[in-house]
């Protein structure tokens, strides 16, 4: 493997500026021909959701009355007054508004579903032609839409305003593009800063983190792209993608600059330092970076769609990076030289420095490090008994101040409660329930005796006013269909005008064949966002189906936004369960190859597993029982494994390959004191920068869904950190001195203490400085 580092380590030197002028080219392309990645993210996480949870399964059953969410989306405008109520100039022009919607491109139908119960606010149902999951054709639907309201010609004091899911969905994803640019200024801007406190030189900051932001610019064009052809993004993959390629990237340009710089103190020619660095660490880069893509990779295993569609975007996103740190940073610090390192002095410092004084203490009594150590994390690790989950439905309402929001505001107002954001519970029948209304009056009794409602609107009483079972089938056998029924009764029918107005009505809950039914239910456990709401679903799903079994449909469901977020929590502590083993054993796999070793990789794993637990513990301590917060949202714990066991071992590969390096020709504890002291200050910087970047999101996330950025933030900074300054530079080591030579078992070394006579690695060949010069 060194050899394939060495003949890439020519290479890049040699043609150094071949090298850079086609990434410059690349960045330039992907920038000028793919779409951007912000503008495919979705917010909605019950989106993610497989085809084969329940809530899914209602939707479907749902289409008649619904529509079919793959093929289109409902959008709602909502018209309102200042003062008093709609007048008939009102009235005329909403009709006006609902005519000339259906001219406009992407709208499939508009039509007006009626004024609330005050006389203040209208709706006008629309069905646009974009799938709920193509968030890009949404957006375009809804400007084309707002350009035919503001055109409208609206009566002084008459407002029009979009509301409901799709509306929310857009406005948070125009919220993310703004966070998602904050967190990047801001993770530019402390790198940066911490960069030049590490280094001391302007030029090595700016050159470490080059290659990052040239990688995270590409990946973020062809991961747009991705989109653009199917692949979901939510928002925290925006924002994690961001993170993770500045911090990491910076991670593993660290780790090869601080080895050159430690080959040119050495008194090496700079080229020549570079090369020789990159043969030594490009092995440990690589597969740091294959640590990451792996875990990551292995989330295509999961069923919920936000794990699953996360594992790509930044598996990518690494590979990119990877290739940028083993290409265009070597490069760069071949072009530039010392010069890279101006102001400050390169010359030979004390090789043991503050990390090898703290091994050669903790070698000396390495059980005592261990056993602090563990008793300190299980202590932390017990608060994580206290975890609670939120956050299930991402950014369910829009951000303050936004015309969605505004729109929002007067449907809950105006309208029913239940009609503003309602549990749908569906019922399918083998014949029309208009020639037998006796099994709606059976569903619904059975549905009211339950008491699990505080509100249930139906097909027999629409807006509040009741219909007996025989007026509902004699309307039917006079106006037919109530969806082709215009807002005003026609002249001659002699039906009474609130009679018309609640048959009329009755399309929003009965499909146009009349097999469907739904009825629109307020739970009494809470509002749909609750959690109260959430953990009700299995009791309202037995008194659904009990309602169809007693009236004898033939299918039933509960759909809508708690059904949505309970199938949402099954799903993912269902993938937390089985993606977690395929993880541990993927990762050990892969450690074992690199080690050459079949013991070192179990303790690693579980030294990963201990500080995963601190953290969330931490983690629990701090938003749950001290900031009395509902709960930490339930992406973290399934993110903070599987980027602490990634990202964690980045530094277990660096600090045990250094050991195993120094153990060639020196006593196992005197090559553990000289590994720590050499890699202590890389992992502290690169464990500093990983960590302040996770920081970035608990400062730069705002508005809707915030609570679940900040507890990602947090929660891996934490355990970074913990995995930077007590894990990787104090326990590992303690552990290897104490395992002695069993830590390379069954290789060669785990045989032998150590070889004097065999030449270091850092004696092998390298190429000259002739070699590498064109």
């Amino acid at each position: 493997m060194n050899r394939f580092f060495a003949a890439l380590a020519r290479f890049v030197v040699r043609y150094r500026f071949v090298v850079v002028a086609l990434w410059i080219v690349v960045a330039v392309v992907a920038s000028k021909s793919l779409p951007s990645m912000g503008s495919e993210v979705n917010n909605n996480n019950s989106q993610f959701l497989p085809v084969s949870a329940p809530s899914q399964q209602a939707a479907v059953l749902a289409t008649p009355i619904l529509g079919n969410t793959n093929r289109q989306s409902p959008v709602l405008v909502v018209a309102s007054t200042t003062s008093g109520t709609l007048t008939a100039a009102d009235q005329q022009n909403i009709a006006h508004v609902a005519t000339a919607l259906r001219g406009v491109t992407g709208v499939l139908s508009a039509k007006e579903a009626g004024v609330a119960p005050d006389g203040r606010a209208a709706e006008v149902t629309v069905n646009i032609s974009a799938t709920q999951d193509d968030i890009t054709a949404q957006k375009t639907d809804l400007v084309s839409i707002s350009h035919a309201l503001a055109a409208s010609g609206a009566p002084a004091g008459l407002q029009y305003h979009l509301a409901g899911s799709v509306a929310t969905n857009v406005a948070n994803q125009n919220s993310s593009n703004k966070t998602g640019g904050k967190v990047q200024a801001l993770s530019f801007i402390f790198i940066i800063v911490l960069l030049l406190i590490i280094f001391r030189a302007p030029l090595a900051a700016l050159i470490t983190l080059l290659p990052p932001g040239f990688a995270l610019v590409i990946s973020m064009r062809f991961i747009g792209g991705l989109g653009a052809h199917g692949l979901q993004i939510s928002e925290i993959t925006e924002l994690l993608l961001i993170v993770l390629l500045l911090g990491a990237g910076t991670d593993y340009g660290l780790f090869l600059v601080f080895r050159v710089r430690e080959a040119i103190q050495a008194g090496r020619d700079p080229r020549e330092a570079v090369a020789y660095s990159l043969a030594r660490v490009g092995e440990s880069i690589s597969a740091s970076a294959g640590t990451v893509i792996l875990a990551l990779l292995t989330l295509l295993f999961a069923t919920f769609g936000i794990y699953k569609d996360l594992g790509v975007p930044l598996a990518l996103g690494v590979a990119v990076m990877l290739l940028a740190g083993l290409t265009l940073l070597p490069a760069l610090l071949a072009i530039f030289g010392r010069a890279a390192f101006w102001p400050s002095r390169l010359h030979a410092t004390d090789r043991r420095g503050l990390w090898g004084r703290v091994a050669a203490r903790l070698v000396r009594r390495p059980g005592v490090t261990l056993g602090i150590g563990v008793l300190v994390f299980a202590a932390l690790a017990t608060a994580a008994l206290g975890y609670h989950s939120s956050g299930f439905g991402g950014a369910t309402s829009a951000p303050k101040g936004t015309n969605a929001a505004i729109g929002n505001t007067i449907l809950t107002t105006d309208f029913p409660r239940a009609s503003a954001n309602p549990a749908n519970l569906i019922l399918r029948y083998r014949e029309p329930v208009w020639d037998h209304p006796d099994v709606v009056t059976t569903a619904q009794g059975v549905l009211e005796a339950s008491h699990d409602f505080t509100h249930l609107a139906g097909p027999l009483n629409p807006t509040g006013s009741a219909l007996a079972p025989a007026q509902f089938t004699a309307l039917h056998a006079t106006l037919g269909a109530p969806s082709h029924l215009p807002a005003v009764e026609p002249p001659g029918l002699g039906v009474p005008v609130a009679a018309y107005n609640a048959y009329r009505a009755t399309a929003l809950f009965v499909g146009a064949g009349g097999h469907t039914i739904q009825f629109e239910a307020t739970l009494r456990a809470g509002g749909q966002q609750s959690t109260a709401a959430m953990n009700a679903t299995p009791a309202i799903r037995q008194v659904v189906a009990k309602a169809a079994s007693r009236s004898g449909a033939e299918a039933s469901g509960v759909a809508g936004e708690a059904a949505a977020l309970y199938d949402v929590s099954n799903t993912s502590n269902h993938d937390l369960i089985h993606i977690i083993p395929i993880a541990i054993v993927a990762i050990a796999i892969l450690l074992a190859l690199v080690l050459r070793s079949l013991v070192a990789p179990l303790y690693l794993v579980l030294s990963v597993g201990l500080s995963y637990l601190a953290a969330l513990g931490l983690s629990t301590l701090v938003f749950v029982d001290l900031g009395h917060s509902g709960g930490l949202t339930f992406i973290l714990p399934f993110l903070m494994f599987v980027f602490l066991l990634a990202l964690g071992e980045d530094y277990n590969i660096l600090v045990m390959t250094r050991i195993r390096e120094e153990a060639h020709d020196r006593p196992l504890r005197e090559a553990v004191t000289e590994a720590v002291g050499r890699t202590g200050p890389t992992i502290t910087s690169a464990g500093l920068v990983l960590a302040g970047s996770f920081l970035v999101l608990v400062v730069a996330s705002s508005g809707p869904g915030s609570s679940q950025i900040r507890d990602i933030g947090f929660g891996l900074a934490i355990g970074i950190l913990m995995d930077t300054f007590f894990v990787r530079t104090l326990l590992v080591p303690s552990t290897v001195a104490l395992l002695g030579r069993l830590n390379w078992w069954p290789s060669r070394l785990g045989r032998h203490t150590h070889t004097p006579d065999r030449p270091a690695a850092d004696d092998e060949p390298v190429p000259t400085t002739s070699e590498m010069v064109p």
